[in-house]
């Protein structure tokens, strides 16, 4: 051991001596040192190592390599449960906000980047255009009330009329035949008085003949004579005016008999109109009730725009490119501020169509965001896109003309969080995520 370290010693000083010769002849170092260093030889062991030096070193290096090897097929096994990708991002749902009436701004109430709560007031409308379409629908309303008790109290008024009406046309109708009967009655006794005339006048004019020839004779006086002559011109007399009696009675029958007939049609027309009387106003009176419930709605709609007067947050969220100011006059749907919220978000993952293979609705996502530091979020996939990015995209390609190179395509995917994940609302719509979906 003592003649090695001498060697080693004389062989350190025998390689100094030549490197000072060298300097001091001004030669070049580096090449005189290439000659003079003996050759490596990495396959002898090291001067002084043991066998069981060796095989230990070998034994170790053999292991690292075979750990080594171990991990990297690990963790490439282990990476064989997943599908990851950077082409992804935090979506939700942007609330465009605008006016439901017209009008001028008189007052807002937020500024830009503002957290608010659903139903906070966002801006205000002049109201007193609305309020003057308010009362006035409010008295058409009232209107409408009084014309419908109106018409519905004539509906029993016009009821009762009809049956007045009805019932003294029916004694009308009794009135007019009971004069008919009357005046065929007084026709049969004036005719009968006409035969009662007749035969005093046929009598009268026989005596009248009798005594024509006697008063010749001077057998009887000529007062008597004179007399018969006097009573059968009253006869005559008494007969014309039976006889006109007679067509008196008979125009008296034929006037009763016009005035039945008019009772009766009289009669016929109360039955006949007085259920239609009815009805009209029945129909008055619903069509007076259909103008209060239209009154009603034109109320309930000037209540509403009176309402919109006050612009009010849909959700709760964060306000975003405010583009309304005090003054300013906005018509109906004219976009006033996008709102953001903050509790329905989800990331949308473009994944290669490659990588679809086995992902399933319902696998678990763990999502690294890189605004948030690298945080990690847990979620699920709950849907997989219907198409291409490129399929919906404005100008789709046409594969069939020109020459065709197969490009991997994407699919979005939505992966929702679980609850509870972003309680404390860090996420925004528009980070950059990875996600790593569980196939396995």
């Amino acid at each position: 051991m003592a003649d090695t370290d001498q060697q080693n010693t004389a062989q350190a000083q025998g390689g100094d001596a030549p490197q000072a010769n060298n300097q001091q002849q001004g030669g070049n170092p580096q090449q005189d040192n290439n000659q003079a260093a003996p050759p490596k030889d990495t396959d002898k062991a090291k001067p002084g190592e043991t066998p069981a030096a060796k095989a230990r070193r070998t034994f170790l290096i053999v292991l690292v390599v075979l750990l080594l090897v171990l991990v990297a097929g690990f963790f490439y096994w282990r990476s064989t449960f997943t599908e990851n990708t950077d082409d992804a991002q935090v979506d939700g749902d942007l609330y465009q906000v605008s006016a439901r009436v017209s009008g001028q701004i008189i007052k807002v109430n937020v500024t830009d980047n503002q957290k608010v709560n659903q139903g906070d007031v966002i801006a205000d409308i002049d109201p007193r255009d609305y309020q003057v379409a308010l009362e006035q629908a409010q008295a058409q309303l009232d209107n409408s009330k009084a014309s419908f008790v109106q018409a519905n109290s004539n509906v029993p008024i016009t009821s009762v009329q009809t049956r007045t009406q009805l019932s003294t046309s029916g004694s009308d109708v009794t009135t007019a035949q009971a004069s008919v009967a009357q005046a065929q009655k007084q026709v049969g006794a004036s005719q009968a008085r006409v035969d009662q005339a007749k035969a005093n006048a046929l009598k009268a004019q026989l005596d009248v003949d009798r005594y024509t020839p006697l008063v010749a004779k001077d057998v009887i006086s000529k007062q008597q004579f004179d007399q018969a002559v006097a009573q059968a011109a009253a006869n005559n007399g008494a007969l014309l005016e039976a006889q006109q009696n007679v067509v008196a009675n008979q125009a008296a029958v034929a006037q009763a008999q016009s005035r039945l007939n008019s009772a009766r049609s009289d009669e016929q027309q109360a039955r006949e109109n007085g259920p239609k009387q009815i009805a009209v106003q029945r129909a008055r009176a619903q069509a007076a009730n259909a103008d209060i419930e239209q009154n009603e709605a034109k109320v309930a709609q000037a209540k509403l725009n009176l309402s919109y007067c006050h612009i009010t947050a849909p959700t709760s969220g964060i306000i975003n490119r405010k583009n309304v100011a005090v003054g300013q006059n906005i018509s109906v749907g004219q976009n006033m501020l996008t709102l953001i919220p903050l509790d329905n978000l989800w990331v949308t993952a473009n994944f290669k169509e490659t990588q679809l293979q086995h992902m399933k609705v319902g696998q678990a996502v763990t999502i690294k965001v890189d605004a948030l530091g690298g945080r990690k979020f847990h979620g699920h996939v709950t849907q997989v896109g219907g198409a291409t990015g490129s399929k919906l995209s404005l100008f789709p390609p046409e594969n069939a003309t020109g020459n065709y190179v197969k490009v991997v395509q994407r699919i979005p995917i939505r992966i929702d969080l679980d609850k509870g994940e972003d309680n404390d609302h860090l996420l925004r719509p528009g980070f950059s995520v990875d996600p790593d979906v569980e196939i396995k």
